[in-house]
C-alpha cells in the first residue's frame, strides 16, 4: 500500500473530525464506522475495543445523566444520544488510527509551537503511565490474594487522586515554561 503523507493524513483527520459535526443521522454515523472498520484492516478490532474502552466510563456516565434528565422532563431522546455517541466513537477510533499511522511529531514539524505542545503532552502521557504501572505494582504486591471491592475502589480512588494531582502540578509548570518562551504571544 501507498505511504501517504503524514500532513495529509492529518489533514484528512481534521476535516473529517469537522464533517462528523454536519452528520445528524444515526444510520449514516454508523455506516462511517463500519466504512472505517472496514478501511482500517486487519488493526480494526484492536482499534475498536481500545476505543470503546477510553470512552465507556465518560460515556455511560454521561449518557445515563442525560437519560435521566430527559426522563424527568418528561422528555425521551435516545436518537440524539445515540448520534451523539456514535460520533464519539468515530472521533476517538480514528483519533487512534491516526496515532497508529502518522508519527505526529513529522507531521506537525513545520509548526514549533505545535511539535513543542505535542511533545509535552506526551511526555505527560508517559508520566501517567508509568505512575499507573507503578500504582497496578503496588496494589498486586499489597494483594497477593484477589482483592476485594472496598480494596479496589479506594486504590482507584487513590491512582485518581494521584494522577490528577500530578497532571495539574505538571500542567501548570509546563504552561509557565511555555509562557516564559514566548508560545503564547500573539
Amino acid at each position: 500500500m501507498k505511504r501517504r503523507s503524514p500532513r495529509l493524513l492529518l489533514a484528512a483527520y481534521a476535516l473529517a473530525l469537522v464533517a462528523l459535526g454536519f452528520v445528524h443521522h444515526p444510520g449514516l454515523l454508523a455506516g462511517l464506522l463500519g466504512l472505517a472498520l472496514l478501511l482500517t484492516g486487519r488493526e480494526r478490532w484492536a482499534l475498536l475495543k481500545k476505543s470503546l474502552a477510553a470512552i465507556l466510563i465518560f460515556n455511560l456516565s454521561v449518557s445515563l445523566g442525560y437519560l435521566l434528565l430527559q426522563a424527568w422532563q418528561g422528555r425521551s431522546s435516545g436518537t440524539y444520544l445515540l448520534i451523539m455517541n456514535l460520533r464519539v466513537l468515530l472521533m476517538v477510533f480514528l483519533g487512534f488510527w491516526l496515532v497508529r499511522r502518522v508519527n505526529l511529531l513529522q507531521a506537525l514539524a513545520p509548526w514549533p509551537t505545535a511539535t513543542l505542545i505535542l511533545a509535552l503532552t506526551l511526555g505527560q502521557i508517559e508520566t501517567c503511565r508509568r505512575l499507573l504501572a507503578d500504582f497496578r505494582l503496588a496494589f498486586m504486591s499489597r494483594h497477593p490474594e484477589p482483592a476485594g471491592l472496598r480494596a479496589r475502589v479506594r486504590h482507584g480512588a487513590s491512582q485518581a487522586i494521584t494522577v490528577l494531582d500530578k497532571s495539574l502540578a505538571a500542567s501548570t509548570e509546563a504552561s509557565q515554561a511555555l509562557r516564559s518562551r514566548g508560545a503564547f504571544d500573539a
